[in-house]
């Protein structure tokens, strides 16, 4: 466990890095040590308006609802209370992975990266004005590690030890030089307040609004249902580089819709102002109503450059009769995208064929040398084709009829050792293969229910059971499902977190990104020689050994992906000529027409008015 030095050793060690050759503090910080876009001096980020107005009010969709302000721990459903805290750097989505100085004012990596300091800004102050210290981001750090989620244990498990030099200065020291996104990671750390929460217990949840240093604060909330933040208007980094034209809004409104359907719903009723729309079906019909045709609010398709990730039904390992790979690809061959492709999602989504979908990291060739190197050592450890077939996803004609995907899902299953027995796909106890899919999205069931008539007519028998948003996670977190629905989003530069997707130190942590289950030791090296990678060109080599291991595994059943931001908003809103290339940048608008004027539509709470 990560524990502050203050003792001679502390000091010792102190003196012995002082040997160690390093550069200047920096403004900002890039995974490979390449000039960020934007130099030391530059004024605000090429995609903001610096003179937008502030004021106005945003109002936003939740889903479910909440019984948390306490996003940090492994319990209840928390409230994303990210824009209450400030992280030590600020992540620019305009670049693939470059951070600048945010509480930190400075950076400080060492030039062989056993090493970052960040030197805190004199200036930085929590809400209740108390000045942010190095000593916070020791206890934030430590507090994460002892108390959060399991997943920081994996994020910084790199991290030999935190140091508070002085008030100001803060050093994390490296067990090994090799994990070059190490430093950027800790710049995400959002600080928290020591002062504050020396009197209560961060273990546990908690809906007492919580103090940070960011732009906004909790304002009022009905528990569950709706959350006001309000702009902190003496926010100490209002002027800053890296928040002009940022934040614009005074207030910001959270509203909780028991599922996207009562949500669209009140989208069109204007209940609220911008909605992020994951379904084709709704954004191709389900948006028509009056006041999109009287032009009141727009869709419009974002372009969206980050890497998709993987998306795709995902089988838990923990199960015995997921354990065959045999089996798990029989089912996934049952999956029919083409079909619903045609028949569902009007054609808008592409094919998941990766754990790196839409970027360079895929591997979509056969392995060159320089992958062969890394994949050899593991050959008898690694599925067969790996090194001799290209991972593609089954292909049908979209009619419906799938013969070539059954026969061959049938011989798997037989080679697996099941058989037919009065129309059941049955073992050699004679049990049928049944499993549950976990579901808690109403509009996801007419995407199963396709997948669920293709296995049962194999004699598979597929249940599904639909939940609400707590018990989802609660069962989540307790692994206590067969398969369910997962996303793997992606970055552009992959690191730390493959270890809380794919590693075996993260299969038994509750919380975990690790659903499947997943313990391969040829996995596990293959993630560690990701995180090592010391350049661009090694980073996308190993994630394209990683991705073609992940894929022969047949651990999930691939979905789908859409590389654009789907984004219906009504017409109150300024926004700049420029949209980041990796985010479609709503905290860059800025309301230009209140809500509730003549030209929206009349609410029911207008109405009681």
């Amino acid at each position: 466990m990560t524990t502050p030095l203050r003792t001679l050793g502390a000091g010792l060690l102190l003196l012995g890095l002082a040997s160690v050759g390093q550069a200047a503090p920096q403004h900002a910080l890039t995974l490979y040590g390449e000039a960020p876009k934007y130099p030391a001096n530059f004024k605000h980020f090429a995609y903001v308006n610096p003179d937008a107005p502030k004021g106005g009010t945003l109002r936003q969709p939740g889903t479910g609802s909440y019984d948390s302000f306490n996003p940090f721990i492994p319990k209840g459903n928390a409230v994303d209370v990210g824009l209450i805290y400030d992280s030590l750097t600020y992540h620019s989505p305009d670049e693939p992975m470059t951070e600048y100085g945010l509480l930190a004012e400075k950076i400080d990596k060492a030039d062989d990266n056993s090493y970052v300091r960040f030197i805190l800004n004199p200036k930085a102050r929590f809400h209740d004005g108390t000045q942010v210290t190095a000593d916070d981001v020791v206890f934030t750090f430590n507090t994460l590690l002892e108390k959060g989620d399991p997943m920081y244990r994996h994020y910084y498990a790199d991290v030999a030890q935190v140091v508070a030099e002085d008030k100001l200065r803060v050093r994390f020291d490296f067990k090994h030089k090799e994990n070059r996104e190490l430093p950027l990671i800790l710049g995400q750390l959002q600080v928290l307040p020591k002062h504050w929460w020396a009197s209560r217990d961060f273990s546990k949840n908690s809906l007492e609004p919580p103090m940070g240093s960011g732009p906004y604060q909790i304002a009022k909330f009905n528990p569950g249902s709706s959350v006001r933040l309000e702009r902190v208007k003496d926010w100490w980094a209002k002027d800053l580089p890296v928040s002009r034209g940022l934040y614009n809004f005074d207030v910001i409104e959270i509203e909780y819709y028991r599922d996207t359907q009562v949500a669209l719903e009140a989208f069109k009723a204007g209940r609220f102002d911008v909605n992020l729309e994951y379904s084709a079906k709704d954004w191709n019909t389900g948006y028509d109503c009056p006041a999109k045709r009287n032009g009141q609010f727009v869709q419009e398709a974002i372009p969206n450059h980050n890497p998709a990730g993987m998306q795709g039904y995902v089988f838990n390992l923990r199960r015995a009769k997921f354990q065959d790979v045999r089996v798990r690809e029989a089912i996934a061959l049952l999956f029919d995208f083409e079909w619903a492709s045609k028949q569902l999602f009007y054609g808008a989504y592409k094919r998941t064929n990766s754990y790196f979908a839409n970027s360079d990291m895929a591997a979509r060739e056969l392995p060159d040398a320089a992958e062969l190197k890394i994949l050899e050592p593991l050959r008898k450890e690694l599925p067969p084709q790996v090194f001799t077939e290209v991972f593609n996803p089954p292909v049908s004609d979209g009619s419906g009829i799938i013969r070539e995907q059954s026969r061959r899902a049938y011989q798997l299953l037989t080679e697996a050792g099941y058989r037919i027995e009065n129309d059941k796909m049955v073992d050699a106890n004679g049990q049928q293969l049944s499993f549950e899919f976990l579901n808690f999205q109403a509009n996801l069931e007419r995407v199963i229910l396709p997948f669920k008539r293709n296995l049962a007519e194999l004699g598979i028998d597929l249940q599904i059971r639909r939940v609400d948003v707590s018990q989802y996670v609660n069962r989540l977190r307790s692994r206590d499902f067969d398969m369910t629905s997962a996303i793997w989003p992606q970055s552009n530069s992959p690191g730390n977190e493959q270890r809380e997707f794919w590693h075996s130190s993260s299969a038994d942590n509750p919380g975990s990104r690790n659903l499947m289950g997943l313990r391969d030791p040829a996995i596990d090296k293959l993630v560690d020689g990701l995180i090592r990678a010391d350049s661009r060109k090694a980073l996308v080599t190993h994630a394209h050994a990683l991705d073609r291991a992940l894929l022969w595994g047949h651990y999930v059943v691939p979905n789908y992906y859409v590389d654009t931001w789907r984004v219906a908003y009504w017409k109150r809103f300024g926004r700049p000529a420029v949209t980041p290339l990796y985010d479609y940048g709503l905290m860059s608008w800025w309301e230009e027409r209140p809500a509730g004027t003549p030209t929206d539509p009349v609410t029911p709470a207008q109405e009681a008015n």
